[in-house]
């Protein structure tokens, strides 16, 4: 027989079954979700705030902040191009929902590290270590240590301990001024309605460093708490060490303090170097 005669229905069958060879009829991609099937690249999900400046912002140019570029940063170091993210509002109320159904791969939105959310998540990082401080005007020269908030009125926003927390445990004389966010203090700030605005000083610098407020506030220092940043993931998920690796990576090349500077220094925002993977400061 001469073997180099094929029939033409036997050749178009070996061509077909190379074909669908070649295409990935299996599953395709990683365990985490990279790689294509049929050509179309899969995508990440992650987690982030839509609305805090600085951190998480959702803007006509697009997504903007440094959880913004540590998840950017994060999910290249897992395969994933930026345009293969898709970024999903995660409120503080609903983070740990979304992790376990699923919802997202990981969350990284001012996500702090606390014993009663490791119950139900796990948490990569820390990637910051913040401190509920004190914004107020760059001219004020009052305001020096907590206790001269005592004849200070101080931004109270709804739903938010951080107003009350200094009041019953620093300055029990400050005058606490209701307002609906911290985007409404700041013009109240700026006009002298109210002295000073408190919550973690990262949120507040993010705030500050808007264009049109740059120059007009000053973190005071105070550090009067340990905020533990985190990237959130579902329990027991073997991305936990995945963006350990990734955030050394950030840090030791330098990416994690151009980030930083990026969205913060207009505000003067005084950094301390990155934390140390698993060493959370209470």
């Amino acid at each position: 027989m001469n073997l180099r005669k094929v029939t033409a229905a036997s050749a178009t069958v070996f061509a077909l079954a190379l074909t669908a060879t070649a295409c990935g009829g299996g599953d395709g991609g990683d365990s985490n979700g990279s790689g294509s099937s049929g050509g179309d690249k899969k995508k990440i999900t992650i987690g982030i705030k839509f609305d805090q400046p600085g951190l998480g912002q959702k803007t006509p140019q697009g997504y903007a902040g440094f959880d913004v570029d540590v998840a950017t940063y994060v999910a290249k170091k897992l395969g994933y191009d930026e345009n293969q993210i898709e970024w999903k509002e995660s409120k503080s109320a609903d983070r740990e929902t979304m992790l376990q159904r699923g919802d997202v791969e990981f969350i990284a939105a001012t996500y702090s590290i606390t014993p009663e959310r490791e119950a139900k998540v796990d948490f990569a990082g820390p990637y910051l270590l913040a401190h509920q401080d004190v914004l107020i005007r760059a001219d004020d020269d009052k305001i020096k240590a907590p206790e001269d908030l005592n004849s200070a009125k101080l931004c109270s926003v709804t739903g938010s301990t951080s107003a009350q927390n200094v009041k019953e445990k620093l300055a029990p004389k400050a005058q606490l001024q209701p307002y609906p966010t911290y985007s409404a203090c700041l013009p109240g700030l700026q006009n002298g309605a109210v002295d000073a605005l408190t919550t973690d000083d990262s949120i507040l610098a993010g705030y500050a460093a808007q264009e049109q407020f740059k120059g007009k506030f000053k973190l005071a220092g105070f550090k009067l708490t340990n905020e533990n940043y985190g990237i959130g993931v579902k329990k027991g998920s073997d991305l936990k060490a995945k963006i350990n690796d990734a955030l050394e990576a950030m840090v030791s090349d330098g990416s994690w303090e151009k980030a930083v500077k990026d969205n913060f220094g207009p505000a003067n925002y005084q950094y301390e170097d990155a934390p140390k993977i698993g060493d959370v400061k209470s």
